[in-house]
């Protein structure tokens, strides 16, 4: 496939790609403050068990939904422009809601023939699996029409849906547990009452029903649709054993008290980082999509964002490390989850790893090669297992996180080595070199608040961060003054 380098076509989608950071913004930093308002609300209303039993019951839900409908929204996203294109949308749409329904129905239909192998697998009382796969059907409603509203580039939209949800789920959640006392059931039933409201919003939004109308399917579409889909359903999979396999692991050996560490250590890195990271992909990744259809060259782009990524997570993911005690002081109301400092600097740079990905393996989604994606992070999930085996039964909580960050790196390091033709990364390293650069009056400057001044966590970091990134801009400036 031959692209053109058109520089007025990439000045103009980088233009409405900021616009669409800035409308997205909003939404991903409310649900960031949503994640981070999530832990210290729940373990104070949670026991440690209970909360371990919540995080089961979550990363139960997010199994089922990668494997039987998160992929359909996401194959939704990104054969939406070709469909607008050639004007087919209502058999398009036929085609993505009928399957979506036959997944569902196809869960339903193994998860009552194998119950009892689901009971024992995922160890979760019997009324919580039923909970779930309730609970999946909205879900699964809500992941498709968002992300037709991402393929519509309706972000203001996608904005608004976001944070009603994100606090919605949080005040009913509550709710159910403070009044009804209904322990992790009252998190999990305010979630599906929360998401069961959003999907009416998101039908209305969405505009899904002036295009849907039921027609013959388009058989046509079915085949690139699971072509694209069930390798990222796999590749999710493989993702979620990376991130979640070690709750399980850490049930069969330590029980839910445990699991509930781990679920705190999780909520405090992964989900509420990604949030705010994903600022830019959620904008960025629909137009690359559409200037790769219409055949320009999205390298440069991809490079581009691939360095404000990098500059903007890496040293707040060196921070957190760095004040891991302190953070989940600040994050969490209750002393016995304050042992989860233990995990936080490897979960971060395993989320950091996870969330660079995202650049890296971009390559295999245009060129609709998402097996490769799969096999390696197959091979990262496998080896995730592995090291969860080995470690924790050694180390405990330090094993756990050991594994993590081990699997995410192996990860990205694959998705860095395996290129495709006309598709390889240019990685930033004019932004690299400036941050290394930067990051020495940040070392400095630790130095001085570790052993000659003592200052208040949260202000050390606020200071250390502007000295980085006034460092960064002095840097960029004069570089950019020597260009010119």
């Amino acid at each position: 496939m031959e692209f053109v380098e058109n520089k007025e076509v990439e000045k103009e989608q980088l233009k409405a790609i900021f616009k669409d950071m800035l409308k997205y913004s909003p939404s991903k930093l409310c649900g960031m403050l949503g994640n981070a308002i999530i832990v210290p609300v729940y373990t104070a209303i949670l026991s440690p068990e209970q909360y371990g039993l919540y995080s089961i019951s979550i990363a139960m839900l997010s199994f089922l939904c990668i494997l039987f409908s998160d992929w359909v929204g996401l194959s939704g996203l990104r054969f939406f422009r070709h469909h607008q294109l050639t004007q087919d949308m209502p058999k398009y749409l036929t085609t993505i809601v009928l399957m979506l329904i036959s997944n569902l129905t196809l869960m339903f239909i193994f998860a009552f023939m194998f119950r009892t192998h689901f009971y024992s697998f995922f160890n979760v009382p019997v009324k919580y699996f039923i909970a779930i796969l309730l609970l999946i059907i909205p879900v699964a409603a809500r992941a498709l029409l968002s992300q037709l509203l991402r393929a519509q580039l309706k972000s203001l939209s996608f904005t608004l849906t976001t944070i009603l949800n994100q606090f919605s789920s949080i005040l009913l959640s509550v709710f159910f547990v403070k009044f009804f006392n209904l322990g992790a059931m009252g998190l999990l039933l305010g979630m599906g009452v929360s998401i069961s409201l959003i999907d009416l919003l998101l039908v209305y939004q969405s505009d899904i029903l002036t295009w849907f109308k039921f027609q013959k399917i388009e058989w046509e579409s079915v085949l690139p649709i699971y072509k694209y889909g069930i390798p990222i359903a796999a590749t999710s999979l493989s993702a979620w054993i990376i991130n979640q396999s070690n709750k399980f692991i850490m049930n069969s050996i330590h029980g839910f008290s445990e699991v509930g560490i781990v679920g705190v250590a999780y909520g405090l890195t992964l989900p509420l980082l990604m949030t705010i990271f994903s600022i830019i992909t959620v904008a960025a990744i629909p137009r690359i999509i559409n200037m790769y259809e219409e055949r320009i060259d999205v390298r440069p782009i991809i490079s581009r964002f691939t360095g404000y990524f990098i500059l903007s997570a890496l040293p707040v993911i060196v921070l957190i490390s760095m004040y891991s005690m302190d953070y989940v002081q600040m994050l969490s109301s209750n002393e016995k989850f304050h042992v989860a400092f233990k995990l936080i600097p490897y979960f971060a740079f395993g989320t950091f790893f996870m969330a660079l990905t995202d650049y890296t393996t971009l390559q295999y989604h245009l060129a609709n090669k998402t097996y490769i994606d799969f096999i390696i992070k197959l091979i990262s999930g496998i080896s995730n297992i592995i090291l969860n085996i080995v470690f924790i039964p050694k180390y405990g909580l330090i094993g756990a996180g050991i594994a993590t960050l081990g699997a995410n790196f192996l990860y990205f390091f694959l998705s860095v080595i395996i290129v495709l033709p006309g598709l390889r990364l240019k990685f930033p390293a004019e932004t690299l070199i400036k941050m290394i650069i930067s990051f020495i009056p940040f070392g400095f400057l630790y130095y001085i608040f570790s052993s000659l001044i003592s200052l208040p966590a949260l202000v050390q970091m606020i200071c250390l961060m502007l000295v980085f990134y006034i460092t960064y801009a002095i840097l960029n400036y004069y570089h950019l003054k020597l260009k010119n």
